[in-house]
């Protein structure tokens, strides 16, 4: 009687353990683990294509992580897709000439906004527009150039 007790018990911890790693694990995946709640200025970037980007994507600044897409829209008037970075205030110190690239990471293809300083002495504030911005590189595009451009050599030959 006492055998099966203990065996159940264990059964009970190891099942716990189980649905706790699953938990750790998908907050790490779901990029809710290091979200933030300090003080953070925003800047807009412009863009013709975001691909898969979105809402609480990471922006990294030489591979470390400094902020969060914080809201995606459309701009009517630009006819171009506006991404909200919430950038931490200890990095007030980049540039206005600072361009913004869509990236991808990982094998799971999650994409974030890779940023570069620019030379100006002139910093981002809150409010501030990052006019360089390079789109997300879109795999069935490039397969569609490929393509063409094979159809297209085959008549001339």
């Amino acid at each position: 009687m006492r055998t099966t007790r203990k065996v159940e018990i264990g059964v009970g911890l190891f099942v716990a353990l189980g649905m706790a790693a699953l938990f750790m694990l998908a907050m790490q995946v779901s990029n809710f683990r290091s979200y933030t709640g300090g003080a953070q200025y925003h800047v807009y970037v412009y863009f013709d294509n975001i691909g898969g980007l979105k809402v609480r994507s990471p922006v990294t600044l030489s591979g470390v992580r400094i902020g969060r897409v914080s809201a995606i829209g459309y701009d009517e008037e630009a006819l171009q897709a506006k991404v909200t970075l919430a950038i931490d205030a200890r990095y007030d110190f980049l540039p206005v000439d600072t361009s913004a690239s869509i990236y991808t990471a990982g094998l799971l293809g999650e994409q974030y906004v890779a940023l570069e300083p620019g030379a100006e002495d002139e910093t981002l504030r809150e409010g501030s527009v990052i006019h360089h911005a390079q789109s997300a590189l879109v795999l069935e595009e490039l397969i569609g150039q490929v393509l063409v451009n094979l159809t297209s050599g085959k008549g001339k030959e």
